[in-house]
Protein backbone atom coordinates (compact mmCIF):
# COMPACT_ATOMS: atom_id res chain seq x y z
CA UNK A 1 0.00 0.00 0.00
CA UNK A 2 1.45 3.14 -0.75
CA UNK A 3 1.74 5.59 2.27
CA UNK A 4 -0.34 8.76 2.12
CA UNK A 5 1.26 10.87 0.32
CA UNK A 6 1.40 14.75 0.09
CA UNK A 7 -1.82 16.24 -2.01
CA UNK A 8 -1.10 19.60 -3.57
CA UNK A 9 2.14 20.65 -5.36
CA UNK A 10 2.50 23.85 -5.94
CA UNK A 11 3.76 25.58 -9.29
CA UNK A 12 7.50 25.48 -8.81
CA UNK A 13 7.51 21.62 -8.54
CA UNK A 14 4.60 20.81 -10.81
CA UNK A 15 7.06 22.52 -13.45
CA UNK A 16 9.62 20.23 -12.30
CA UNK A 17 7.83 17.69 -12.61
CA UNK A 18 6.33 17.96 -15.85
CA UNK A 19 9.89 19.13 -17.59
CA UNK A 20 11.41 16.05 -15.63
CA UNK A 21 9.06 13.72 -17.30
CA UNK A 22 9.27 14.83 -20.46
CA UNK A 23 12.87 15.12 -20.56
CA UNK A 24 13.31 11.39 -19.03
CA UNK A 25 15.23 10.00 -21.90
CA UNK A 26 17.46 12.93 -22.09
CA UNK A 27 17.48 12.78 -18.73
CA UNK A 28 18.57 8.94 -18.38
CA UNK A 29 21.07 9.48 -21.32
CA UNK A 30 22.88 12.39 -19.24
CA UNK A 31 23.26 9.96 -16.15
CA UNK A 32 24.70 7.33 -18.54
CA UNK A 33 27.41 9.66 -20.03
CA UNK A 34 27.80 10.99 -16.02
CA UNK A 35 28.85 7.62 -14.71
CA UNK A 36 31.21 7.34 -17.91
CA UNK A 37 33.31 10.12 -16.27
CA UNK A 38 32.97 9.27 -12.98
CA UNK A 39 32.92 6.76 -10.21
CA UNK A 40 29.84 6.32 -7.84
CA UNK A 41 30.35 5.66 -4.30
CA UNK A 42 29.78 1.46 -3.58
CA UNK A 43 26.80 2.91 -1.88
CA UNK A 44 25.14 5.29 -0.12
CA UNK A 45 21.57 6.84 0.88
CA UNK A 46 19.81 10.36 0.40
CA UNK A 47 17.83 12.44 2.66
CA UNK A 48 15.03 14.35 1.12
CA UNK A 49 12.21 16.94 1.21
CA UNK A 50 9.47 18.01 -0.60
CA UNK A 51 8.29 20.98 0.36
CA UNK A 52 5.50 21.19 -2.35
CA UNK A 53 7.25 23.93 -4.38
CA UNK A 54 10.80 22.34 -3.85
CA UNK A 55 12.57 18.82 -3.56
CA UNK A 56 16.27 19.19 -2.55
CA UNK A 57 18.31 16.71 -0.79
CA UNK A 58 19.72 17.84 3.02
CA UNK A 59 22.03 15.11 3.43
CA UNK A 60 23.93 12.39 1.92
CA UNK A 61 25.48 9.09 3.51
CA UNK A 62 28.26 7.31 2.28
CA UNK A 63 27.66 4.63 4.82
CA UNK A 64 24.05 3.63 5.03
CA UNK A 65 22.73 2.43 7.62
CA UNK A 66 19.27 1.47 7.30
CA UNK A 67 18.53 -1.70 4.44
CA UNK A 68 16.62 -3.06 6.91
CA UNK A 69 13.69 -0.49 6.60
CA UNK A 70 13.73 -1.03 2.62
CA UNK A 71 10.64 -3.10 1.45
CA UNK A 72 11.80 -6.58 0.93
CA UNK A 73 10.55 -6.84 -2.74
CA UNK A 74 13.40 -4.62 -3.85
CA UNK A 75 16.03 -7.10 -2.57
CA UNK A 76 16.44 -8.88 -6.21
CA UNK A 77 17.09 -5.12 -7.25
CA UNK A 78 19.60 -4.34 -4.71
CA UNK A 79 21.47 -7.87 -5.69
CA UNK A 80 21.88 -7.00 -8.91
CA UNK A 81 23.17 -3.58 -8.35
CA UNK A 82 25.20 -5.25 -5.77
CA UNK A 83 26.31 -7.38 -8.79
CA UNK A 84 27.31 -5.15 -11.35
CA UNK A 85 29.58 -2.81 -8.36
CA UNK A 86 31.46 -6.06 -7.65
CA UNK A 87 32.00 -6.72 -10.81
CA UNK A 88 33.16 -3.31 -11.58
CA UNK A 89 35.47 -3.24 -9.03
CA UNK A 90 37.03 -7.00 -8.40
CA UNK A 91 35.46 -9.32 -10.69
CA UNK A 92 37.03 -12.11 -9.53
CA UNK A 93 36.05 -11.25 -6.02
CA UNK A 94 35.47 -14.20 -3.47
CA UNK A 95 35.53 -13.00 -0.09
CA UNK A 96 34.54 -9.76 1.57
CA UNK A 97 35.21 -8.67 4.67
CA UNK A 98 32.03 -6.00 6.23
CA UNK A 99 33.18 -3.83 9.01
CA UNK A 100 30.51 -2.75 10.71
CA UNK A 101 30.02 0.01 13.58
CA UNK A 102 31.22 -0.60 16.95
CA UNK A 103 27.95 -0.81 19.01
CA UNK A 104 26.49 -3.97 19.39
CA UNK A 105 24.25 -3.56 21.20
CA UNK A 106 21.86 -1.52 18.59
CA UNK A 107 20.08 -3.94 17.20
CA UNK A 108 17.92 -2.00 14.82
CA UNK A 109 21.32 -1.19 13.06
CA UNK A 110 22.64 -4.48 13.52
CA UNK A 111 19.66 -5.99 11.64
CA UNK A 112 20.93 -3.52 8.87
CA UNK A 113 23.80 -5.48 9.12
CA UNK A 114 22.13 -8.51 8.77
CA UNK A 115 20.25 -7.35 5.60
CA UNK A 116 23.24 -5.81 3.81
CA UNK A 117 24.72 -9.00 4.21
CA UNK A 118 22.48 -11.44 2.63
CA UNK A 119 22.57 -8.64 -0.50
CA UNK A 120 26.27 -9.33 -0.51
CA UNK A 121 25.91 -13.24 -0.23
CA UNK A 122 23.36 -13.46 -3.00
CA UNK A 123 25.35 -11.05 -4.99
CA UNK A 124 27.55 -14.13 -4.80
CA UNK A 125 30.28 -13.34 -2.01
CA UNK A 126 31.41 -15.28 0.72
CA UNK A 127 30.79 -12.42 3.47
CA UNK A 128 32.10 -12.27 7.30
CA UNK A 129 32.06 -9.45 9.38
CA UNK A 130 34.54 -7.75 11.54
CA UNK A 131 34.47 -5.35 14.11
CA UNK A 132 36.71 -3.33 15.93
CA UNK A 133 34.91 -3.31 19.13
CA UNK A 134 37.15 -3.68 22.12
CA UNK A 135 34.29 -5.83 23.26
CA UNK A 136 34.93 -8.67 20.85
CA UNK A 137 37.94 -10.53 21.74
CA UNK A 138 37.10 -13.75 19.95
CA UNK A 139 34.19 -14.71 17.60
CA UNK A 140 30.86 -14.03 18.52
CA UNK A 141 27.36 -14.54 17.78
CA UNK A 142 24.78 -11.71 18.26
CA UNK A 143 21.06 -12.77 18.84
CA UNK A 144 18.92 -10.42 16.30
CA UNK A 145 15.49 -10.29 17.50
CA UNK A 146 13.95 -11.70 14.08
CA UNK A 147 15.76 -14.92 15.10
CA UNK A 148 18.77 -14.27 13.15
CA UNK A 149 22.09 -14.10 14.47
CA UNK A 150 25.31 -12.41 13.24
CA UNK A 151 28.84 -13.73 13.96
CA UNK A 152 31.16 -10.40 14.69
CA UNK A 153 34.60 -11.52 14.60
CA UNK A 154 38.00 -9.51 16.05
CA UNK A 155 40.34 -7.91 12.95
CA UNK A 156 43.68 -9.24 12.13
CA UNK A 157 46.72 -8.15 10.00
CA UNK A 158 47.68 -11.31 7.38
CA UNK A 159 50.77 -12.03 5.72
CA UNK A 160 54.41 -12.33 6.66
CA UNK A 161 54.62 -8.49 6.33
CA UNK A 162 50.96 -7.95 8.17
CA UNK A 163 49.92 -5.82 5.12
CA UNK A 164 46.54 -7.34 4.58
CA UNK A 165 43.57 -6.68 7.00
CA UNK A 166 40.69 -10.05 7.44
CA UNK A 167 40.08 -12.53 10.33
CA UNK A 168 41.96 -15.41 11.77
CA UNK A 169 41.07 -17.96 8.74
CA UNK A 170 39.50 -15.24 6.01
CA UNK A 171 41.74 -12.86 3.95
CA UNK A 172 39.52 -10.83 1.62
CA UNK A 173 40.08 -9.55 -1.81
CA UNK A 174 37.65 -6.36 -0.90
CA UNK A 175 36.37 -4.68 2.59
CA UNK A 176 33.32 -2.43 2.75
CA UNK A 177 33.14 -0.03 5.51
CA UNK A 178 29.48 0.67 7.24
CA UNK A 179 31.49 2.23 10.20
CA UNK A 180 31.62 5.99 9.11
CA UNK A 181 34.75 6.20 10.91
CA UNK A 182 33.54 9.49 12.93
CA UNK A 183 36.22 8.21 16.29
CA UNK A 184 39.83 8.80 12.96
CA UNK A 185 41.04 5.86 11.46
CA UNK A 186 42.11 2.74 12.91
CA UNK A 187 45.77 2.03 12.43
CA UNK A 188 44.64 -1.35 11.84
CA UNK A 189 43.12 0.07 8.38
CA UNK A 190 46.13 1.69 7.00
CA UNK A 191 48.92 0.80 4.77
CA UNK A 192 46.87 -2.26 3.23
CA UNK A 193 48.17 -3.85 0.16
CA UNK A 194 46.37 -5.30 -2.74
CA UNK A 195 42.94 -5.10 -1.16
CA UNK A 196 39.83 -2.52 -2.42
CA UNK A 197 38.81 -0.74 0.43
CA UNK A 198 35.26 0.64 -0.37
CA UNK A 199 34.48 3.53 0.01
CA UNK A 200 37.60 4.98 0.04
CA UNK A 201 39.40 6.10 3.65
CA UNK A 202 38.50 9.87 2.76
CA UNK A 203 34.73 9.05 2.66
CA UNK A 204 34.95 9.52 6.72
CA UNK A 205 33.76 12.19 9.15
CA UNK A 206 37.21 12.50 10.60
CA UNK A 207 38.00 13.88 6.42
CA UNK A 208 34.52 14.37 4.91
CA UNK A 209 32.88 17.91 5.26
CA UNK A 210 29.45 18.43 4.38
CA UNK A 211 29.83 22.02 2.84
CA UNK A 212 32.06 20.07 0.34
CA UNK A 213 29.15 17.85 -0.70
CA UNK A 214 27.29 20.21 -0.85
CA UNK A 215 29.31 22.37 -2.96
CA UNK A 216 29.71 20.05 -5.03
CA UNK A 217 25.82 19.30 -5.22
CA UNK A 218 25.51 22.95 -6.19
CA UNK A 219 27.56 22.99 -9.31
CA UNK A 220 25.56 19.55 -10.54
CA UNK A 221 22.15 21.15 -9.86
CA UNK A 222 23.09 23.96 -12.27
CA UNK A 223 24.63 21.59 -15.11
CA UNK A 224 21.13 19.17 -14.51
CA UNK A 225 19.32 22.31 -14.50
CA UNK A 226 20.16 23.49 -18.05
CA UNK A 227 19.44 20.28 -19.16
CA UNK A 228 15.88 20.14 -18.35
CA UNK A 229 15.46 23.66 -18.16
CA UNK A 230 14.63 24.59 -14.68
CA UNK A 231 15.84 27.19 -11.57
CA UNK A 232 18.43 25.04 -9.95
CA UNK A 233 16.96 26.43 -6.58
CA UNK A 234 14.08 24.10 -7.20
CA UNK A 235 16.23 20.89 -6.50
CA UNK A 236 19.23 22.91 -4.64
CA UNK A 237 19.12 24.47 -0.95
CA UNK A 238 21.13 27.32 -0.29
CA UNK A 239 23.80 27.05 2.08
CA UNK A 240 27.15 28.56 3.57
CA UNK A 241 29.72 27.49 6.30
CA UNK A 242 31.29 29.30 9.19
CA UNK A 243 35.05 27.77 10.75
CA UNK A 244 36.40 27.74 14.13
CA UNK A 245 32.86 28.20 16.08
CA UNK A 246 33.19 27.11 19.60
CA UNK A 247 29.22 27.56 21.10
CA UNK A 248 30.77 26.97 24.75
CA UNK A 249 33.25 29.60 24.84
CA UNK A 250 30.62 31.87 22.22
CA UNK A 251 33.65 32.12 19.44
CA UNK A 252 32.44 32.53 16.38
CA UNK A 253 29.12 33.71 17.24
CA UNK A 254 28.66 37.00 15.42
CA UNK A 255 29.95 35.57 12.02
CA UNK A 256 27.35 32.33 12.62
CA UNK A 257 24.98 34.51 12.77
CA UNK A 258 25.94 36.73 9.62
CA UNK A 259 25.92 33.65 7.66
CA UNK A 260 22.51 32.69 9.12
CA UNK A 261 21.25 35.93 7.49
CA UNK A 262 22.60 35.96 4.61
CA UNK A 263 20.65 32.80 3.99
CA UNK A 264 17.51 33.92 5.18
CA UNK A 265 17.48 37.16 3.14
CA UNK A 266 18.63 35.06 -0.26
CA UNK A 267 15.86 32.37 0.55
CA UNK A 268 13.24 34.93 1.22
CA UNK A 269 13.95 36.65 -2.04
CA UNK A 270 13.15 33.13 -3.59
CA UNK A 271 10.18 32.71 -1.49
CA UNK A 272 8.84 36.30 -2.84
CA UNK A 273 9.75 35.41 -6.63
CA UNK A 274 7.77 32.53 -6.24
CA UNK A 275 4.76 33.75 -3.93
CA UNK A 276 5.42 31.65 -1.02
CA UNK A 277 3.72 32.77 2.23
CA UNK A 278 5.66 29.73 4.40
CA UNK A 279 8.43 31.41 6.56
CA UNK A 280 12.25 31.10 5.51
CA UNK A 281 14.35 29.26 7.90
CA UNK A 282 17.75 27.76 8.29
CA UNK A 283 19.27 24.59 9.85
CA UNK A 284 22.74 24.80 11.45
CA UNK A 285 24.64 21.68 11.44
CA UNK A 286 28.01 20.41 12.11
CA UNK A 287 30.02 20.52 8.71
CA UNK A 288 31.20 17.00 9.99
CA UNK A 289 28.79 13.96 11.62
CA UNK A 290 25.91 11.87 11.17
CA UNK A 291 23.17 10.32 13.33
CA UNK A 292 21.08 13.57 13.52
CA UNK A 293 23.19 15.07 15.96
CA UNK A 294 24.55 18.31 16.29
CA UNK A 295 21.61 20.25 14.47
CA UNK A 296 19.85 22.93 15.19
CA UNK A 297 16.76 25.22 14.00
CA UNK A 298 16.83 28.93 13.14
CA UNK A 299 14.50 31.48 11.82
CA UNK A 300 16.06 34.33 12.94
CA UNK A 301 20.28 35.25 13.97
CA UNK A 302 19.04 36.71 17.32
CA UNK A 303 18.35 33.39 18.46
CA UNK A 304 22.14 32.34 18.45
CA UNK A 305 22.73 34.82 21.32
CA UNK A 306 20.36 33.04 23.45
CA UNK A 307 21.43 29.39 23.16
CA UNK A 308 20.91 28.13 26.73
CA UNK A 309 23.79 25.33 27.75
CA UNK A 310 21.46 22.79 26.88
CA UNK A 311 21.57 23.91 23.18
CA UNK A 312 25.27 24.43 23.51
CA UNK A 313 26.04 21.26 24.63
CA UNK A 314 23.75 19.81 22.07
CA UNK A 315 25.71 21.78 19.46
CA UNK A 316 29.18 21.21 20.58
CA UNK A 317 29.55 17.89 20.55
CA UNK A 318 28.60 14.47 17.74
CA UNK A 319 29.17 11.53 17.95
CA UNK A 320 32.12 9.40 18.78
CA UNK A 321 32.41 13.05 21.62
CA UNK A 322 33.63 14.70 17.83
CA UNK A 323 34.00 18.32 18.83
CA UNK A 324 32.03 20.50 16.89
CA UNK A 325 34.23 23.86 15.44
CA UNK A 326 32.89 23.59 11.74
CA UNK A 327 29.09 24.31 10.68
CA UNK A 328 27.06 23.95 7.84
CA UNK A 329 24.14 26.38 7.55
CA UNK A 330 21.84 25.15 5.09
CA UNK A 331 18.47 26.68 3.87
CA UNK A 332 15.84 24.68 5.39
CA UNK A 333 13.34 22.67 3.33
CA UNK A 334 9.69 22.22 4.71
CA UNK A 335 8.86 18.79 4.20
CA UNK A 336 4.67 18.99 3.77
CA UNK A 337 4.72 15.28 3.54
CA UNK A 338 2.84 13.08 5.78
CA UNK A 339 1.99 9.11 6.46
CA UNK A 340 -0.70 8.36 8.78
CA UNK A 341 -0.91 12.26 9.62
CA UNK A 342 2.93 12.27 10.91
CA UNK A 343 5.33 14.25 9.71
CA UNK A 344 7.54 12.51 6.28
CA UNK A 345 10.38 12.89 4.88
CA UNK A 346 11.69 10.38 2.11
CA UNK A 347 15.34 8.55 2.00
CA UNK A 348 16.51 6.96 -1.16
CA UNK A 349 18.84 4.61 -1.21
CA UNK A 350 21.49 3.44 -3.85
CA UNK A 351 24.22 0.45 -5.04
CA UNK A 352 26.48 1.99 -7.45
CA UNK A 353 24.30 4.16 -9.99
CA UNK A 354 21.16 2.33 -9.05
CA UNK A 355 18.18 2.97 -7.10
CA UNK A 356 17.24 0.28 -5.08
CA UNK A 357 14.57 1.25 -2.98
CA UNK A 358 13.67 3.83 -0.08
CA UNK A 359 11.41 5.04 2.86
CA UNK A 360 10.07 7.49 4.23
CA UNK A 361 10.96 8.40 7.54
CA UNK A 362 8.32 9.34 9.82
CA UNK A 363 7.83 11.61 13.21
CA UNK A 364 4.53 12.03 15.37
CA UNK A 365 6.14 14.55 17.40
CA UNK A 366 7.94 16.63 15.10
CA UNK A 367 7.09 19.28 12.67
CA UNK A 368 7.44 20.16 9.06
CA UNK A 369 10.63 23.00 9.68
CA UNK A 370 11.97 19.96 12.03
CA UNK A 371 14.78 17.01 12.04
CA UNK A 372 13.34 14.16 11.72
CA UNK A 373 16.40 12.17 11.95
CA UNK A 374 15.99 12.00 15.83
CA UNK A 375 14.50 9.23 18.57
CA UNK A 376 11.21 8.42 18.83
CA UNK A 377 11.29 8.33 14.37
CA UNK A 378 10.18 4.99 12.75
CA UNK A 379 10.29 4.10 8.67
CA UNK A 380 7.24 3.63 6.39
CA UNK A 381 9.47 1.21 2.81
CA UNK A 382 8.93 2.43 -0.67
CA UNK A 383 8.60 -0.03 -2.93
CA UNK A 384 10.16 1.90 -6.06
CA UNK A 385 10.21 -0.98 -8.19
CA UNK A 386 6.29 -0.70 -8.15
CA UNK A 387 5.74 2.77 -7.83
CA UNK A 388 8.58 4.70 -9.53
CA UNK A 389 8.17 3.95 -13.42
CA UNK A 390 6.99 7.20 -14.77
CA UNK A 391 3.50 7.81 -16.07
CA UNK A 392 3.71 10.06 -19.06
CA UNK A 393 -0.18 10.53 -19.85
CA UNK A 394 -1.14 11.46 -16.25
CA UNK A 395 -1.75 15.19 -15.41
CA UNK A 396 1.10 16.61 -13.37
CA UNK A 397 1.10 16.26 -9.45
CA UNK A 398 -1.66 13.65 -9.83
CA UNK A 399 0.50 10.46 -10.05
CA UNK A 400 2.45 9.09 -7.38
CA UNK A 401 5.32 6.94 -9.55
CA UNK A 402 5.93 10.37 -10.90
CA UNK A 403 6.70 11.66 -7.75
CA UNK A 404 9.24 8.51 -6.76
CA UNK A 405 10.95 9.31 -10.05
CA UNK A 406 11.79 12.79 -8.99
CA UNK A 407 12.73 11.68 -5.90
CA UNK A 408 15.07 8.91 -7.53
CA UNK A 409 16.56 11.47 -9.76
CA UNK A 410 17.05 14.15 -7.57
CA UNK A 411 18.39 11.36 -5.25
CA UNK A 412 20.90 10.25 -8.31
CA UNK A 413 22.33 14.10 -8.77
CA UNK A 414 23.24 13.93 -4.91
CA UNK A 415 24.66 10.33 -5.73
CA UNK A 416 26.76 11.80 -8.47
CA UNK A 417 27.99 15.06 -6.40
CA UNK A 418 29.03 12.33 -3.56
CA UNK A 419 31.24 10.97 -6.74
CA UNK A 420 32.86 14.38 -7.57
CA UNK A 421 33.63 15.05 -3.51
CA UNK A 422 35.36 12.06 -3.42
CA UNK A 423 37.44 12.44 -6.72
CA UNK A 424 38.39 15.62 -4.73
CA UNK A 425 39.11 14.39 -1.41
CA UNK A 426 41.26 11.37 -2.47
CA UNK A 427 44.44 11.96 -1.22
CA UNK A 428 45.55 9.52 -3.65
CA UNK A 429 44.42 10.88 -6.72
CA UNK A 430 46.70 11.53 -9.52
CA UNK A 431 47.05 15.30 -9.93
CA UNK A 432 46.10 17.04 -13.73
Amino acid sequence: MIPHLITALSGPLLELESKVLEATPTIERWFRLEWQEHTPPFYCSVDLRNSGFKLAPVDTNLFPGGFNNLSPQMLPLAVQAAMAAIEKICPEAKNLLLIPERHTRNTFYLQNIARLSSILRQAGLNVRLGTFSEEIKKPTWIELPDGNRLLMEPLSRLGLKKQRLGLKDFDPCSILLNNDLSAGIPPILENLHEQYLLPGLHAGWHIRRKSNHFAAYEEVAKKFAKVVDIDPWMINPYFTSCSNVNFHERKGEEELQTAVEQILKKTAKKYREYGIKDKPYVVVKADAGTYGMGIMVVNDPSQLKDLNRKDRNKMSVVKEGLAVSDVLIQEGVYTFEKVNEAVAEPVVYMIDRYVIGGFYRVHTDRGPDENLNAPGMHFVPLAFEQNSMPDMSAKPGSAAPNRFYLYGVVARLALLAASLELERTDPDAEAD
